[in-house]
């Protein structure tokens, strides 16, 4: 039966029923050497498959991400590119749009740029976009305002969202 959307794989619960026989197993050996002293430890078994089927594998989107790796503080400002209809039109001209934070300003967008992806930004824009109100459901809502920056690169560059 599963629980809570997901359901264990028969290799799992196998492999799980011969680690805790085994763990059985050397608990009893363990007391057999040290009589008075009481274990509290449980080791965990050293291998155990973690294939885990789930009702909706694939549902969630991965999305554009920025690229992995540490580089620091440079890129704290630029939260995730920002897609849309728009900014893909907008990026075959080289234009590309990014969420940036709240506090973020020109020149540190432009050193995230440098710093993720490689590139030379030629201009920066930013754009504060306004909350606005909604009506879902019967209840009144807002949807937060987010804070873009439009980064045109030089020409001959590109940037691969993935």
């Amino acid at each position: 039966m599963p629980l809570f959307g997901f359901r264990k794989d028969k290799k799992h619960e196998q492999s799980h029923i011969q680690a805790t026989a085994e763990l059985a197993k050397t608990v009893k050996k363990g007391d057999a050497k040290d009589k008075g002293a009481k274990q509290f430890s449980s080791p965990k078994p050293e291998k155990i498959s973690s294939a885990v089927v789930t009702k909706d594998a694939g549902a969630g989107k991965a999305g554009p991400a920025l690229p992995k790796g540490s580089f620091g503080s440079a890129t704290e400002s630029i939260i995730r590119p920002h897609i849309t209809e728009k900014s893909g039109i907008l990026s075959q001209s080289g234009a590309y749009t990014f969420q940036v934070t709240s506090n973020a300003n020109k020149s540190s967008v432009a050193k995230a740029m440098r710093a993720l992806y490689k590139v030379t930004p030629v201009k920066v824009a930013m754009v504060n976009l306004p909350s606005k109100n909604v009506f879902v459901k019967g209840r009144r809502g807002t949807v937060s305002g987010v804070r873009k920056a439009i980064v045109t690169v030089k020409k001959g560059e590109k940037i691969d969202f993935v």
